[in-house]
């Protein structure tokens, strides 16, 4: 999150709004073996992924669980997702920023606030959600005085309502008025973007995020599941945007 503003790129929106509609799918049980056989170096770590990418389908397929109402389908999915850890980019994936698709967060069991969004936003749409009740918010957090990018995800009950935020941070779900330490810059999904003060109704799309567009980019390619070892993560290369990241401290 630490580019996120730095961002904001001249490529294309509607290039990036064909790329958004694709989604991540189903993982199946072959390819969840795969996975496994590509980033797991331990009984337990191949456990985890096997645990983890399984509830995940099976919580997208249950009948049970589409039928809900959708404040029930808000509280599930976000009890689901915040059993994975938060850990900043630099430590999860030696880079600066990074966004992860849904399986390699859950896969690697890690990550931080846009990888816990994006893998709310496709669950929930999964479950039936409707995506114009969605959007991907970037913001900026400020506690105390720790000011940082940060990114949540809103649900609107309707267009015109005030949206309901799901945050790694605050994990409990509350409407955006309860949150002042959140301070809106723009926010997303495959129908738009739109700017802070557009907050009601749909507002004029504007340049995309590029990491967003990346993101896409990896999802709709046969791209192995990312995933960083130990090794790695101590090299000097790693340690250094590790020192950088003030989410890491």
């Amino acid at each position: 999150m630490r580019s996120a503003v730095r961002g904001l790129s001249v490529l294309l929106f509607a290039a990036a709004l064909a790329a958004l509609a694709a989604d991540p799918g189903v993982v199946g049980d072959s390819e969840i073996e795969k996975i496994i056989a590509s980033i797991a170096s331990s009984d337990t770590e191949r456990n985890v992924i096997r645990r983890r990418l399984t509830a995940w389908r099976e919580l997208q397929l249950a009948p049970k669980n589409k039928a809900l109402a959708d404040p029930d389908k808000l509280r599930l999915v976000n009890d689901f997702v915040h059993e994975t850890p938060f850990f900043c980019d630099p430590v999860m994936w030696c880079a600066e920023d990074f966004w992860s698709r849904p399986v390699e967060f859950l896969a690697n069991d890690g990550g931080d606030c846009e990888d816990f969004s994006i893998a709310k936003f496709f669950t929930l749409k999964a479950l039936g959600v409707a995506e114009a009740k969605l959007r991907i918010v970037y913001a900026v957090y400020q506690r105390g005085a720790f000011t940082g990018a940060h990114m949540v995800l809103a649900y609107y009950p309707t267009p015109d309502a005030e949206p309901f935020i799901l945050d790694n941070i605050n994990q409990t779900l509350q409407p955006a008025s309860n949150r002042p330490d959140l301070v809106p810059v723009f926010s997303f999904n495959s129908q738009g973007l739109w700017g802070a003060k557009e907050a009601k109704g749909r507002g004029q799309p504007g340049e995309q995020y590029r990491a967003w567009s990346d993101h896409w980019r990896r999802v709709q390619s046969d791209e192995a599941v990312r995933s960083v070892s130990p090794e790695q993560r101590k090299s000097g290369e790693c340690q250094a945007i590790i020192q950088r990241s003030a989410w890491c401290r």
